[in-house]
């Protein structure tokens, strides 16, 4: 089994791997590419299809992305991305539709393990991470390794989110939990800032 093969997998592996390291190289060139103010609409769209693993339409990834490979990394449709969002996409982290990723969002799907010893090692692994449709990330919001979110999920700014939320809620606090139950999401249109 390859480095590449048990990253995916979530076993242990090696990320100096001489394939991951290429893959990785890969997208820090396409995320380096993405912030140049110059690129035109129809360059930036083939950019982040390039980076992406999967992209709906109707995308905006704004300055600042960064990512760990890009191809594990699958977004819906109508997808809003603010500035310097950091996704660590060691394993597939998927995005539905119609979701807003505030600034300074961090989307964690790697993890290292707790034996210090074996962490010396540079020995790690990943989680997947799931958000469903119409999700709201506010800003500096940090979704930990193996989170899953349901549809209509709102993200407090600043939340640690270490646990997986059904849907139709809102979230927040370190750690994250259910403050308000949605009603008639997506549709229904509160009024507390969130």
């Amino acid at each position: 089994m390859t480095e590449k093969q048990k990253m995916l997998a979530g076993e242990l592996y090696f990320a100096c791997d001489g394939e991951l390291s290429a893959m990785h190289q890969r997208a820090v060139e396409l995320c380096d590419k993405l912030d140049d103010v110059k690129l035109t609409g129809s360059e930036r769209e083939k950019t982040v299809r390039e980076l992406l693993g999967a992209c709906g339409k109707n995308h905006a990834i704004t300055r600042g992305f960064r990512c760990d490979y890009g191809s594990n990394i699958e977004v819906g449709d109508n997808f809003y991305c603010n500035y310097d969002v950091v996704i660590l996409d060691v394993c597939k982290v998927k995005i539905g539709d119609n979701c807003l990723i505030g600034p300074q969002v961090g989307i964690y799907a790697a993890c290292h393990p707790l034996d210090a010893q074996l962490r010396a090692t540079g020995a790690e692994f990943g989680k997947p991470v799931t958000i469903g449709d119409n999700c709201w990330i506010g800003g500096g919001a940090k979704i930990n390794p193996g989170v899953t979110l349901g549809d209509n999920v709102v993200v407090g700014s600043g939340s640690v989110v270490t646990k997986s939320f059904p849907s139709d809620v809102v979230i927040a606090g370190n750690p994250a939990k259910i403050i308000k139950r949605l009603k008639n999401s997506p549709h229904s249109f509160g009024k507390g800032e969130v």
